[in-house]
Order: C-alpha cells, then structure tokens, then sequence
C-alpha cells in the first residue's frame, strides 16, 4: 500500500471493516480478542525484559510485529466512518486494532502496544489508544480529518519535533527530498473527505505549509552502505518519485539472528504481517519508482 496518504485510495476497495474505536465514539469497544491480544503481548514484552530501562524501544515494537506475523492486511479502516457517513469536519473517532493492519496501522500499533507495556501497570485498551492518538494526530491532538497526518513524512517530522522518534535521515546521509507535496489534493477524487470544500482547503493549506521542509532521504544506491547503522524496529518509510508524494510504504527494519537486514511490515501484495525473504536493498531496489528510505527511530517518551 501506499502509506498514510494512500489510506484513502485503497478504502475505495474496502468492504467489510471491523475497525474497533475508543469511547466517545458511536461504535464498540474491541473485541475480547483484541484485548487478550493486547495483554499477551504485554505480557510477553515484559517477560522478555524488552521494556526495562535501557532497551530500545525498536526491539519492543519489531517484538509486537513478530507476534503479529500472519495477521491480515485491510486497508481503508480510518475512512470507515467517512463511508458510513459520518463528517470530516466532525472530530475524527480513534480507530485502533491489533485483528488486521495496514502499513502505517502496524507501525502505529506496535509502538502503541510496546509503550503501554512501559512500566507495570496494567495494560488498558484505553491506554493503548492513547499511545496511538499521540502519534496519529499533528501535535498528538485528534480533531477533525485534517488533523490527522496524512503525509508520513511529516508524521516522522511531527513526531521528531515532540521526541518520540529521532530522524536518521541526516545521520545516514540522506539527501534533500524537497518537491511539494501535492498528491492528495491533485488527487481529490480519490479521497471521499476532500469533496468537502473546507475539508479541501485545510488540506491545501497543510501541504502548502510543508513547502520547503526537505526531506532526507538515504538513496538506494547507498542503502547497503548504511545498513550496518540502521537497527531492528527502525521505522522506514519507503521514498517515491511519483509527483507530489512522499513514500508509498512504511515499516519496519528487522536484523535477523545471523545480522541479515530485512523488513517487517504489512504487505498489499501477500496480505499478511511478515518479515520479507529480500534483504532491505534489495527490497528497495525492487519497488517500482522508489527513491530511497526515509528512516526513524522509535524512543521512549
């Protein structure tokens, strides 16, 4: 899938979605499932000492990811509200699951699912969605669909900017990305919120206000180069040369028991959590007007 700005490109496909919110919303809590997955694995973070002081919160969430592997790619949950009619000038429901992901979604939950098992309170759903609101939305504050950061790049720039990630794309040699970023509103059709005309313009005027905010992205001609310095639970985020767009994917970088670089993630081709059989270049390499890696890394706040 593409990531976050192509959410709502691939929801034009989606059919049944079993999206599960927080209170304050219209629709149910999550499934008893849900909340047993959300404990086991907490569960097991903490029993693996993957949440002690001094383990980086990468492993923990690459952790989650693994315990995820098999479960299924569904796209276009955070339109569902939109499809049932629901307003994007409204305050946008928190839409939150462990049962299926898409790309960005796995990236989200896993983080979310590892630093609810910070500490050793007792792991609540509530506390989850919390952990997923703080990354989801600009300055971690939910209001309507505009709020939400569409653009991943930027959700890796917001989340730098308030210390949750840390960029590595100057460190690993990055090189400036600085096209505008006009994909969404180029592509209104596509987005079922932006036929609202003021929905429209707070789009337009989020991409216009990333005009000149570079992004550094690690060629992949130099990924392999690098690749000793980037770590398991890594967030990458997959550059384009498509026009107007910033990456088609997020996920995960996973190092093998024998130091081989892969990546975890939530395919839409495969349709299930997995760790790729390709090394992180070649993966790269494969991808069809790929650019190079925006990467991040994940801390504890």
């Amino acid at each position: 899938m593409l990531p976050v700005s192509r959410r709502d490109w691939l929801g034009a496909v989606a059919s049944a979605i079993a999206a599960v919110l927080l209170p304050g919303t219209s629709r149910a809590l999550a499934q008893d499932p849900e909340r047993r997955r959300l404990e086991q694995w907490v569960s097991a973070l903490r029993a693996e000492h993957l949440t002690s002081p001094g383990a980086p919160l990468g492993m923990a969430a690459a952790r989650v990811g693994r315990f995820a592997a098999g479960t299924p790619y569904q796209p276009g949950t955070l339109e569902a509200y939109l499809r049932e009619g629901g307003s994007p000038r409204a305050r946008e429901p928190l839409t939150i699951a462990l049962g299926h992901f898409d790309c960005v979604t796995l990236v989200e939950s896993c983080l979310a699912v590892a630093r609810t098992a910070f500490g050793d309170g007792t792991p609540t759903w509530e506390r989850f969605g919390r952990e997923i609101e703080r990354m989801r939305y600009r300055s971690g504050e939910r209001g309507n669909y505009a709020t939400r950061l569409h653009y991943f790049s930027e959700w890796i720039s917001d989340g730098a900017s308030r210390g949750l990630v840390r960029d590595l794309g100057g460190e690993l040699g990055g090189i400036d990305d600085d096209r505008p970023l006009r994909f969404m509103t180029a592509h209104w059709a596509s987005y079922p919120a932006l036929a609202d005309d003021a929905v429209m313009a707070e789009i337009a005027g989020i991409e216009r206000g990333l005009d000149g905010r570079a992004r550094k992205v690690v060629p992949t001609d130099r990924i392999a180069s690098v690749a000793d310095r980037i770590e398991t639970g890594d967030v990458l985020a997959f550059a384009t040369a498509i026009p107007g767009l910033d990456v088609t994917h997020a996920a995960f970088a996973f190092r093998t028991d024998h130091g081989v670089l892969r990546v975890l993630h939530a395919p839409l081709s495969g349709g299930v959590v997995e760790v790729t059989r390709s090394t992180l270049p070649e993966y790269v390499g494969a991808i069809r007007r790929a650019t190079g890696i925006l990467v991040a890394r994940p801390l504890w706040v």
